[in-house]
């Protein structure tokens, strides 16, 4: 069962996913992009845990799927600039896969989480 945030497998991708595009823009000087990009990824992870610690306390699914749905367009937003990154030479055409591969992988888990706790409402026994 889970029963903290680390817990979460979506969690433990968004932040590898995160601390991949700190890594992969460390030196990147055009500060307007890498701040939005290692924002948008750092707001996956952190509406994912504040969702889940949310949920602990009032018990209903409702405020954690809204913190999913938040964490889910931040994902898309991180996909959206992995293309311009790759169009203005920021990143390889490789690395813009991987990275868009990472966000489709947690946009999936994302919406599977999402299908558990509309399933089980008011349930407080989460798996995914």
């Amino acid at each position: 069962m889970i029963q903290q945030f680390e817990d979460l497998v979506i969690w433990q991708e968004a932040r590898q996913l995160c601390t991949g595009i700190y890594g992969i823009f460390d030196n990147n000087k055009d500060w307007g992009f890498k701040d939005q990009i290692q924002r948008a990824a750092v707001s996956i992870m952190n509406n994912i845990a504040e969702g889940f610690e949310r949920n602990k306390v009032s018990k209903d699914n409702k405020q954690f799927i809204s913190f999913l749905i938040i964490a889910n367009a931040s994902c898309g937003e991180v996909k959206s600039m992995t293309y311009l990154a790759q169009d203005i030479n920021y990143l390889t055409k490789e690395q813009a896969d991987e990275l868009r591969n990472q966000c489709k992988s947690i946009t999936a888990k994302i919406y599977s989480l999402i299908g558990v706790l509309q399933d089980n409402n008011g349930s407080n026994n989460r798996t995914c």
